[in-house]
């Protein structure tokens, strides 16, 4: 998908579910940021900009609002929700980190990476929980 202006008043945007093994046993751990300005907990996600394809954009995002590049991988669900009155649809892939390391912004204050577990339970949203599923049954995580 390519940005194509308002798209019937939709905000798009994109981010991944980004993930990696754990240095310490190889298990599956995935990074959600926490964003101060909502004080919420997240999948790394962001508008579109023109021109832009929605992959694209997922991947900037991950690397702005983490520090690290990724691999990307299978495409999760897609969420629509309204966002401040408007309808928002974010697009998802899966995206295993491979470089990189976090310094802390404005806009994303700190990272955590957690086992699937305990990233669930830190997840503010519902919808973002459900990413989560997503990605362990996509990749055979579990």
């Amino acid at each position: 998908m390519t940005y194509h202006g308002r798209d019937e008043g939709t905000v798009l945007a994109a981010g991944c579910v980004l993930w990696r093994r754990s240095p310490a046993d190889g298990a599956p751990e995935i990074c959600l940021v926490h964003r101060p300005k909502y004080d919420d907990w997240s999948h790394p996600k962001g508008k579109l900009k023109p021109g832009e394809t929605a992959l694209a954009a997922a991947l900037r995002e991950v690397e702005e609002e983490t520090g690290h590049r990724c691999v990307p991988g299978a495409r999760l669900p897609t969420a629509r929700y309204l966002a401040h009155g408007r309808p928002k649809r974010v697009d998802y892939w899966a995206a295993e980190a491979t470089t990189g390391h976090f310094t802390p912004h404005r806009e994303v204050d700190r990272i955590v990476w957690l086992s699937p577990a305990p990233a669930r339970e830190r997840l503010t949203r519902p919808r973002d929980r459900e990413l989560v599923d997503a990605l362990l049954s996509t990749h055979n995580l579990a």
